[in-house]
């Protein structure tokens, strides 16, 4: 009798199964303001072995035939400031909740999937970068409520 063959699960897979306390969203979010932190805002040195997103085997046409760029890295902070503005950009009014809904309630919890996303080998970092970095860096409610007040001018 012929065995068939499971196909294997997807890192990401057993690490949602594994670490319920943040949904897929929450990693495709914190993958996505990475990018944005290097592409749109131009933070990061390039610095092979650095946090940042792993490069893709596959990819080797992503810049129109030239060789992938490598790796920049960007600091924990530097990385919160960019989901903030990232978070606030497309969400508005909404940031907070939208990430709340995603299990979102922190700096630290970006921190928290960064580090689950080196772990599964997403990500990367270099041998300066702590998970201590992401803690406390700014406060949700002020930096994502409180920042757009509405006030009746005097």
């Amino acid at each position: 009798m012929a065995r068939v063959k499971t196909p294997e699960i997807p890192p990401l897979v057993k690490l949602l199964v594994e670490d319920r306390r943040y949904k897929l969203e929450a990693y495709q979010f914190v993958r996505k303001g990475l990018n944005y932190a290097q592409e749109v805002l131009g933070l990061g040195d390039e610095a092979p072995g650095s946090l940042g997103a792993e490069p893709d085997p596959d990819d080797d046409d992503a810049a129109g035939g030239q060789a992938p760029r490598p790796p920049r890295h960007v600091t924990g902070q530097d990385l919160c400031h960019a989901l903030r503005r990232l978070a606030t950009y497309e969400f508005g009014l909404m940031a907070k909740l939208v990430l709340g809904s995603w299990g979102i309630h922190s700096t630290s919890d970006f921190g928290e999937i960064v580090y689950n996303l080196i772990r599964i080998g997403e990500m990367s970092k270099s041998n300066g970068d702590r998970r201590e970095d992401f803690d406390d860096v700014y406060d949700f409610d002020q930096a994502l409520v409180r920042e757009f007040a509405i006030t009746k001018e005097e």
